[in-house]
C-alpha cells in the first residue's frame, strides 16, 4: 500500500479508537473485518501505530499541538513504526520539519505527565504504592509483554516441550517462577507450531499460571472457576485435576465461554463443564452451595495490571469505575464463598494494581467471614514448587500474592487464599 494511503488508514482507525466506546482490540478487529483489502503488513502497521499512541498519549498529544493537519493524522505520524524514510514519503515538507523537531525532544524536557503517560489519579495511586519504583513501573507498563506459554501436563512435560520448540527454531526458556511456564521470544504464529496444535501448550501469562497453582486442585474434587472467561485458568486447573472430578467454568458471558470450546478440544480435558450464569446469585450457583472443594474467583476488575497488552484501559477506567468494580468484587466473592464445603479452599484474584480492588477487598471479606481462615500465599506457592515464592508475596507472613510487571516480568496480579474452617 502507498505510504500516503497507509497513513490515511492509520488516521481513520485512530479516530475510532480514541472515542473509547469499546475496548481497542474489539475496535481494531472490527476495522479489519470492514477493510478486507488490508494485508498482514498493513494490519500490523495500523495496530502498532494505534497502540503506540495509547501508550504515550499525553506525550503525543502535547507534541501534536505544534503540528498541522487533523489530530488523528498527527498522532498517527508520531506513533508510526519502522522506517522513517517510508513515513516521510507520505508527509508534506512542513510535517517533516515538525516530526524532526519532535524526535529531538529529550525526556528531561518533558513534564512528568508526558513521561509517565498516566491519568493523574492513577499516577498518584501507583506512586503511593511503589514509591521510588514508580519510574521503573511506568517504563514496564509502557513496554511490551512477553509471550508466555503453559505446558499442558496432561499431555507433556516441560523439558520435552522446550526441546520440541527449540527444534522447531523457536527461542524459549523456562519461566523464572512457574514450574509449568515457558517464555517465548518474538511473536511466532503458534497455530502452525506442532506442540500448540497437539494441545501440549497454551498461551498463558506466568502470573495467571500462579493463580491456578494457588488453588492446588486435586484429582476427583469438585471445583469451580467462578469467573472463567475464555478459560485459560480453567484449562490449567483441569490439567492439575488429571482430567478427573468435576470442574465448573462459570461466567456471565456465554460468548466468552464459547471461546473455551476449541481450547478444550485441543487440551484433551473432559471434566470441564462450562455454565453461563445471569449473575453471582444465579440459581445454578445456589444448588451447589456447600458442595465444592475449591473455588477460584478471578474477579472482574479494572485490568490495570495488563496495561502492557491493553494500554487503552488507563484511559477508559476512572476512580468511579474502580469503586464500582470493588463493590462488585465483594459481592462476587461473598457469593462464591457459599459454595465451599468445610475445609475447602477459596482463592480471590484480580489483574489490577490497585489496593482498592485487592488488599482492601480481601481484608473486608476476612473481617466479615470469620469462618474462613487466611492461608499465606507464600507457603502455598512453596508447596506447589514455585521458585522463590518469597519474592512474589507481600503482607504479613507473605499473606498475598502481589505481582508487579517491573519486578516480576508478569502482568500485575493479586491473590488471597482462605480455607473454610471445619
Amino acid at each position: 500500500m502507498h505510504p500516503k494511503a497507509l497513513l490515511d488508514e492509520c488516521s481513520a482507525l485512530m479516530e475510532q479508537v480514541f472515542k473509547f466506546d469499546h475496548p481497542t482490540d474489539a475496535v481494531v478487529s472490527r476495522y479489519f473485518r470492514e477493510h478486507k483489502s488490508l494485508g498482514p503488513r498493513e494490519r500490523a502497521t495500523l495496530s502498532d501505530t494505534v497502540y503506540a499512541a495509547l501508550r504515550e498519549r499525553l506525550k503525543f498529544e502535547w507534541l501534536a499541538r505544534s503540528g498541522s493537519g487533523s489530530k488523528w493524522r498527527r498522532l498517527s505520524i508520531l506513533g508510526f513504526p519502522g522506517d522513517r524514510d517510508f513515513l516521510k514519503s507520505a508527509l508534506s515538507e512542513q510535517e517533516k520539519v515538525w516530526l524532526d523537531a519532535c524526535l529531538r525532544v529529550q525526556p528531561d524536557e518533558l513534564m512528568a505527565q508526558h513521561r509517565h503517560n498516566l491519568p493523574e489519579w492513577l499516577a498518584t495511586a501507583l506512586r503511593e504504592q511503589v514509591g521510588d519504583g514508580f519510574d521503573a513501573l511506568v517504563a514496564s507498563l509502557n513496554g511490551h509483554a512477553p509471550l508466555d506459554l503453559r505446558v499442558n501436563t496432561l499431555k507433556a512435560k516441560r523439558d520435552a516441550v522446550l526441546a520440541d520448540l527449540r527444534s522447531a527454531g523457536l527461542t524459549v526458556e523456562p519461566t523464572p517462577h512457574s514450574p509449568l511456564g515457558i517464555r517465548l521470544q518474538g511473536k511466532p504464529n503458534l497455530s502452525k507450531v506442532p506442540a500448540f496444535v497437539r494441545g501440549d501448550i497454551e498461551v498463558q501469562d506466568e502470573g495467571s499460571q500462579l493463580l491456578a497453582l494457588l488453588l492446588d486442585a486435586r484429582r476427583g474434587e469438585m471445583v469451580v472457576d467462578f469467573c472463567a472467561g475464555a478459560g485459560g485458568k480453567t484449562l490449567a486447573i483441569g490439567a492439575a485435576m488429571r482430567n478427573s472430578g468435576r470442574l465448573y467454568a462459570f461466567d456471565t458471558s456465554v460468548h466468552r465461554l464459547e471461546g473455551l470450546k476449541p481450547r478444550l478440544a485441543r487440551s484433551g480435558l473432559s471434566n470441564v463443564h462450562p455454565v453461563g450464569i445471569a449473575h453471582e446469585r444465579d440459581e445454578r450457583i445456589k444448588r451447589l452451595a456447600g458442595k465444592i472443594d475449591r473455588v477460584l474467583v478471578d474477579a472482574p476488575c479494572s485490568g490495570l495490571g495488563t496495561l502492557r497488552r491493553s494500554p487503552d484501559l488507563k484511559w477508559r477506567q476512572t476512580p468511579e469505575t474502580v469503586v464500582a468494580q470493588a463493590e462488585l468484587q465483594q459481592r462476587i466473592l461473598t457469593s462464591a464463598a457459599r459454595l465451599l464445603k468445610p475445609g475447602g479452599r477459596l482463592v480471590y484474584a484480580t489483574c489490577s494494581l490497585l489496593r482498592q480492588e485487592n488488599e482492601a477487598v480481601a481484608e473486608a471479606f476476612g473481617a466479615a467471614h470469620t469462618d474462613f481462615e487466611p492461608m499465606p500465599a507464600q507457603a502455598v506457592l512453596a508447596d506447589a514448587r514455585v521458585n522463590a515464592p518469597e519474592t512474589l508475596c507481600a503482607g504479613p507472613d507473605g499473606r498475598w500474592l502481589r505481582l508487579w510487571p517491573h519486578r516480576h516480568g508478569t502482568d500485575g496480579f493479586f491473590a488471597a487464599v482462605w480455607r473454610k474452617k471445619p
